[in-house]
């Protein structure tokens, strides 16, 4: 008997060119290949577009307008789920009886029209975004937007608590799945580890020839950590740095130029990417969230595909990859183990660690089969 299933996407899955698209796009594609038909319901906001890329995977697509700012606000709602309350999706998920992935907390704004009560409904927890949300008012320098976000965690803390019990909720760390059975107290919490793009270790055994910090450079956090890097740890270990991703700042850009044997990489492509991180001999990823959510992509990218990572306790909270990485604890830490590292050969002892620290976790056909029965 065919399995038909609705998915309903926060933003549109492809390209996949960000953690949650990435993580989105991947589940969609082994879900085909598995023989499960799929209903796609995406929120259609931005540049990305209608791409004629998913129609390969699914039955049907249905796309819908994300509501403005203006139209959607509410004191008691999280702008993120109110902006995505649409009657036309309610109505057509409620044509058939098939089981609803919803993607983030963003979309779950709909159940309070729907009746679930005989239904299978998995939500897939992107972040514990209260969380997440919180950290993004921490960094943000602009005093209307650092308030909309903390306006924003606390409208969603609230709204977690409300989230109907019959859902099966699945999180991409341990960290989350215990914040929403001890914060939330929420039942039904599963482990379903993130679906990078990557499943095999490929990192090359030897030597690379530089450092690597990469991830979107507009993203708040990640500029705070490539100018924290340029500013205490560049100048200390003298080992040739790149600071690659997408869109970064003038004030960054001025700050790389003023460093020696460093190069900022600009919007580099895909292929541009992951070429950067085969050829780098040290992946360098501080992160300086006081509180953790979720889990980088970035830090897969790297395990995956690249040699020695050298990270901060945040950056690995959760992931139980601490062993497959180099800890440090301040600038002068990074420094020094960027230099002990810097003329020592990625071994096939540490490739072999990553692939059984990796290996079974985030391997999508498994995680795609527990999904299944999560679902069926």
């Amino acid at each position: 008997m065919n399995k038909h299933l609705h998915i309903v996407c926060l933003d549109t899955p492809w390209p996949a060119d960000y953690g949650g698209a990435i993580d989105m796009m991947n589940r969609i594609m082994k879900l085909h290949e598995l023989g499960i038909r799929i209903h796609l319901h995406y929120f259609n906001y931005n540049e990305r577009g209608t791409p004629n890329e998913l129609n390969q995977f699914c039955e049907s697509i249905n796309v819908y307008p994300r509501e403005t700012f203006n139209n959607s606000f509410s004191f008691k709602t999280p702008f993120i789920v109110a902006s995505r309350m649409n009657d036309d999706l309610v109505q057509r998920l409620s044509a058939d009886n098939h089981p609803i992935l919803l993607e983030g907390i963003h979309c779950t704004g709909i159940l309070r029209d729907m009746d679930i009560s005989s239904r299978k409904v998995l939500i897939r927890m992107h972040n514990e975004e209260s969380i997440y949300y919180k950290e993004l008012a921490r960094v943000e320098k602009s005093f209307v937007k650092k308030l909309y976000f903390f306006n924003e965690s606390r409208l969603l803390k609230k709204y977690a608590t409300e989230l109907p019990d019959e859902c099966t909720y699945a999180c991409v760390s341990e960290n989350d799945v215990r914040a929403l059975k001890n914060v939330y107290h929420l039942d039904n919490v599963q482990f379903l580890p993130t679906f990078p793009t990557w499943q095999k270790v490929t990192g090359e055994e030897g030597q690379g020839n530089f450092c690597l910090y990469h991830g979107n450079l507009s993203v708040p956090e990640n500029e705070k950590a490539a100018l924290w890097l340029l500013c205490n740890v560049v100048t200390k270990s003298r080992a040739p740095f790149i600071i690659a991703g997408k869109k970064p700042s003038k004030r960054l850009s001025k700050v790389a130029e003023l460093c020696q044997h460093t190069c900022l990489v600009a919007d580099p492509s895909e292929t541009e990417m992951n070429d950067l991180v085969r050829k780098a001999h040290i992946h360098v990823l501080p992160c300086f969230n006081k509180e953790v959510t979720g889990i980088r992509l970035k830090l897969l990218h790297a395990l995956f595909e690249g040699r020695h990572c050298v990270v901060n306790e945040p950056m690995v909270a959760g992931t139980g990859l601490e062993d497959a990485c180099h800890l440090a604890g301040n600038a002068n830490a990074f420094a020094s183990i960027i230099m002990q590292l810097y003329h020592q050969p990625y071994t096939r002892e540490e490739k072999i660690l990553r692939k059984q620290l990796l290996g079974n976790t985030y391997d999508n056909e498994k995680n795609t089969r527990e999904l299944i029965q999560w679902l069926w």
